[in-house]
């Protein structure tokens, strides 16, 4: 304000002089001065509203400022409010610990199946409950544990009356650790990784109700052990290399001999038995020593919707209680798909173990199962598109004189990703000892979740 007075005053002062001396010098002041003079003043003047304009300016930053550090203030006020109401409460904390969301899941899948065995009765064969329970502790601690509650039907031939049972069995438990982005390491109850259908195959994810037998009958489904497990990529295409390396109790002799059969004529062999029970009640493990086994896989996509996976898996070890003779398998796996609709997988399991009786028993399977959506017909029809056809042919050799060949043809109706209508039609082929019924068709309603 000081300096725009003193231009102010510097400005009417030399206008008034310049008045005062117009009579005495008017004849001496040309017509260009005056104009000079002129245009000088008018320059002053400009300055003046120019600098009023951003006196005004300065006054408006400054009163913005001001509110801000009211606003500031206000805020430092309550954050000091708010830390002493937290140093009161904090007088009794709480222990901390994990979150309590997102640590507990269950998965699994339910089914319902009615089917028709020739010569017996048809009617509603199974219910079946399957919970899957994923415990995550922290971000590489992972605990899963899944069961089997199942109510089952016998039909029997027409006027001699059926039967039903109930069974509660623990199908898998076991505790996953992220080592690192390639290893985990897996110990418990595990799934075995002989082949692929042990661990992708079973309950809802299966296209056809019934498993293939060879999975079912020669190949033990878990063991209690310790696995090395991971994935390893190979070069920047999308390849990938799987491996799985374990230890486990393997099978087991169900009365304590290296015989081929029981004295009941069954099979001596339990490909379930890991810890047995002896003659006198006591419990003991029946291993003189654990199997070994493992995986190796390649699974190779080259573009969307269209990979092939080849794998490679063996197990080995002793199984009767002496420790003479030795239990092994081998199988080849194999998955290929053509688009996403077209779907195409099969095993080949070699098994041999050695006997005191009957020397060494080979029994061995293969299947090979194809898939095909009706929605790559590009057809407009909702209820034709959501229908998956199916086939398989599955052959089983038990080593002990049983031969069955298998042929399955069945469809999918898909209600949801989820909700599923499976049904086929079998025709068995089966000679020997242990020959296997024909089973007509059977229907089944899925659930996973």
């Amino acid at each position: 304000m000081k300096i725009h007075s003193l231009i102010l005053g510097a400005a009417t002062a030399g206008c008034a002089a310049g008045l005062a001396f117009v009579p005495r010098a008017a004849a001496a002041i040309s017509d260009e001065d005056f104009n000079a003079l002129k245009s000088m003043v008018q320059q002053l003047n400009d300055s003046v509203q120019s600098l009023k304009q951003e006196h005004n300016q300065d006054q408006q930053t400054i009163q913005q400022l001001r509110e801000q550090l009211d606003q500031t203030q206000t805020l430092a006020t309550n954050a000091v409010q708010t830390a002493q109401a937290a140093q009161v409460q904090a007088t009794k904390p709480i222990a901390g610990g994990p979150l309590a969301t997102h640590n507990l899941t269950m998965a699994g899948d339910a089914e319902v199946q009615f089917g028709k065995t020739r010569g017996e009765h048809s009617g509603f064969a199974l219910a079946d409950f399957a919970p899957i329970f994923l415990y995550r502790t922290s971000d590489n601690i992972l605990f899963e544990a899944g069961f089997d509650t199942m109510l089952q039907n016998a039909g029997g031939p027409p006027g001699t009356g059926g039967g039903a049972n109930t069974s509660f069995s623990l199908s898998f438990a076991q505790l996953d650790y992220l080592y690192n982005d390639c290893v985990t390491i897996v110990a418990g109850d595990m799934l075995l990784p002989l082949g692929t259908y042990n661990e992708r195959g079973a309950g809802w994810l299966n296209k056809i109700p019934n498993g293939p037998m060879a999975d079912g009958n020669i190949l033990p489904s878990t063991g209690i052990g310790v696995q090395f497990r991971g994935a390893v990529p190979v070069g920047n295409s999308g390849k990938t290399l799987t491996y799985a390396v374990y230890g486990a109790n393997g099978p087991g002799s169900v009365d304590g001999t290296g015989h081929a059969l029981q004295s009941s004529g069954a099979p001596n062999i339990d490909l379930g038995s890991n810890v047995g029970v002896l003659g006198d009640g006591t419990q003991q493990n029946l291993h003189s020593n654990p199997s070994g086994g493992g995986r190796i896989g390649l699974f190779h996509p080259w573009k969307p919707h269209y990979d092939l996976e080849l794998g490679i898996s063996g197990q080995t070890g002793e199984w009767d209680d002496a420790g003479n003779h030795l239990w092994s398998a081998a199988v080849l796996d194999a998955a290929l798909h053509l688009g996403p609709n077209v779907e195409i997988k099969g095993e080949y399991v070699n098994t041999w173990y050695g006997t005191d009786d009957a020397g060494t028993i080979h029994p061995r399977g293969e299947w090979v199962q194809a898939a095909y959506k009706l929605a790559g017909l590009n057809l407009d029809a909702p209820v034709v598109n959501n229908v998956e056809l199916v086939a398989r042919y599955d052959h089983l050799n038990d080593g002990l004189g049983t031969k069955t060949d298998r042929y399955t043809a069945g469809f999918i109706y898909y209600f949801t990703n989820t909700l599923l209508l499976e049904g086929d039609y079998e025709w068995l082929q089966s000679h020997g000892l242990a020959a296997m019924p024909a089973s007509d068709f059977v229907l089944q309603l899925s659930y996973g979740f």
